[in-house]
């Protein structure tokens, strides 16, 4: 009798593991079939429809400590400023900084951990749009108290679990087949509806190890421009302990081919953000100094003090 209930019991519990697969089955349909959905005689009412599904999809995926919005910029401590981002997955709690002008939203790029591109069959632009992003730079130029002290990230460290992040780029598309490699080699992960209704994931780097990501997300180098009064310095990759046989393929929920896109994307994009963990502590001191360059370059202009409040 036991063992006849042990069963049951078991039985119970796998129908509904199997409701749950089901469920996130048919929200990858239900969303391919509301992206498919066109206003007539109104390009622009559909992109925005478009941009609050691919809006809607991801606020289900990441945890609720990010904020996703749409329209808006990512600027960095260099005065740098992207293209305007579709959607992007911030915190706003760890790092609540946001600069506004009127509606427009600039977000420093400390506080951004995923920005995506929203298109509909036309990619055309969408590289130029990722160099935009890949542009901005992080600033080490922070002080925060930590659990042995005062942390000082400005100093230099032989080893620093992060030096210099980026997001994670992500394109939303409804591409009829895959396209070009400059495009693909420019996104980390790529949502597309195909020319069946259905979506699809394509992740470039499905194979490389953790290690690889953790060194691509927390590491990257690159040149600054005049606005900058500091180097950026060529970092090694750290020597990482974690398993480098781990790889995002390993999170593919599929069988037989078919993949269940929202289950994989869920924890493939989660596992990339733990990768990145937190954002980098805020540098108050690098956002104040490109304020005050800004400020004393107007005074210039004007011969008069700008407004403002004497020191």
């Amino acid at each position: 009798m036991k063992m006849q209930k042990d069963i049951d019991r078991a039985s119970g519990h796998y129908k509904v593991l199997e409701a749950i697969v089901q469920n996130y089955e048919d929200l990858a349909a239900s969303h391919a079939s509301q992206l498919n959905l066109n206003s007539p005689n109104s390009p622009y009412t559909t992109g925005s429809h478009r941009e609050a599904i691919w809006k809607g999809l991801f606020e289900q995926i990441v945890p609720r400590k990010f904020c996703v919005d749409q329209n808006v910029f990512i600027i960095d401590s260099n005065g740098t400023i992207s293209n305007e981002v579709d959607i992007a997955i911030f915190d706003e709690q760890y790092t609540p900084y946001i600069f506004r002008y009127g509606k427009i939203k600039y977000i420093p790029i400390e506080a951004v951990a995923v920005a995506i591109q929203c298109k509909s069959t036309s990619v055309k632009g969408v590289p130029e749009w990722a160099a935009s992003i890949r542009e901005l730079h992080t600033s080490l130029d922070s002080v925060a108290r930590v659990i042995s002290g005062l942390k000082d990230n400005s100093l230099p460290a032989k080893e620093k679990p992060q030096t210099s992040t980026r997001p994670i780029l992500i394109l939303c598309a409804m591409m009829k087949s895959l396209p070009k490699e400059s495009v693909i080699e420019a996104f980390d992960i790529i949502l597309n509806v195909n020319k069946s209704e259905k979506l699809e994931l394509y992740i470039p780097k499905l194979t490389q190890n953790y290690a690889y990501w953790s060194h691509l997300l927390n590491h990257r180098v690159g040149e600054v421009n005049e606005f900058s009064d500091e180097g950026v310095p060529e970092f090694r990759l750290l020597k990482d302990n974690a398993n480098k046989e781990r790889t995002l393929a390993d999170l593919r929920v599929d069988s037989n081919g078919e993949e269940n896109v929202i289950l994989s994307l869920t924890y493939q994009l989660n596992q990339l953000l733990m990768l990145i963990n937190n954002p980098l502590f805020f540098p108050h001191r690098a956002y104040a100094n490109l304020f005050k360059r800004v400020k004393q370059g107007m005074s210039n202009k004007t011969g008069t003090s700008g407004g403002g409040t004497k020191a």
